[in-house]
């Protein structure tokens, strides 16, 4: 399944079933695009920040059978025909992939205070269980959320850093941790995907993805 997702810089990311099969191309927080991205099945979108919720990007890999899902702060931004999900609601079922809402939020920043609904999303795939957590710090939450792969920021300033999500990979207890809303988007964070792979120790394999966007130059 890890050859199956793709960073395309900050936290943004393309999930694609096996080849010359029907399973579905689902993006969680697409932004900056590279112009010959392919369309969407699925959009989630996890919060209104614009460098998670571009409707520029949403619409160029837009169809007419799209099924964008936000939660409300994001919908409003996106416009009509947007599934609204708020923190545990789901799981919504498109074309095979299974879909459920969980918080994500920082206790003590106030980019994504918990009253503003912000999502992580579990996202079930060919038999494997994948954790975006979106912008959030590490939260007691996480310890009702178990998952196969894990895509966890770590590059603090606006989330948790490299190590609350290397302890946050002691709570979730997925096979694979990979890292993610850091580089150059992040003041001081360019070396913190390494940093962090390098903490885990606990069974579960870290790795870095390498990103698919001429966009994005860490």
């Amino acid at each position: 399944m890890i050859e199956r997702i793709h960073w395309l810089g900050h936290a943004s990311f393309r999930i694609n079933g096996p080849p010359n099969t029907d399973a579905p191309v689902v993006y969680i927080d697409p932004w900056r695009l590279p112009t010959d991205s392919v369309p969407a099945d699925i959009i989630l979108v996890s919060h209104d920040h614009h460098d998670h919720c571009s409707p520029n990007d949403i619409a160029q890999i837009l169809q007419d059978s799209t099924t964008v899902i936000a939660n409300p702060r994001a919908a409003e931004v996106i416009g009509p025909k947007v599934q609204v999900l708020r923190p545990w609601q789901g799981a919504i079922n498109v074309n095979g992939v299974s879909i459920r809402a969980v918080p994500a939020y920082t206790i003590d920043k106030a980019f994504h205070d918990k009253a503003f609904d912000g999502l992580g999303f579990l996202i079930s795939l060919m038999r494997h269980d994948i954790y975006f957590a979106g912008d959030t710090d590490l939260i007691p939450e996480m310890d009702k959320i178990g998952c196969d792969i894990a895509l966890l920021p770590v590059g603090g300033v606006f989330t948790m850093d490299y190590d609350q999500a290397a302890e946050a990979v002691k709570h979730l207890h997925p096979r694979y941790a990979i890292p993610m809303h850091y580089g150059q988007e992040v003041r001081g964070s360019k070396d913190d995907g390494r940093r962090f792979c390098q903490m885990i120790t606990n069974g579960t394999q870290a790795m870095e993805l390498p990103i698919e966007n001429p966009h994005f130059q860490y």
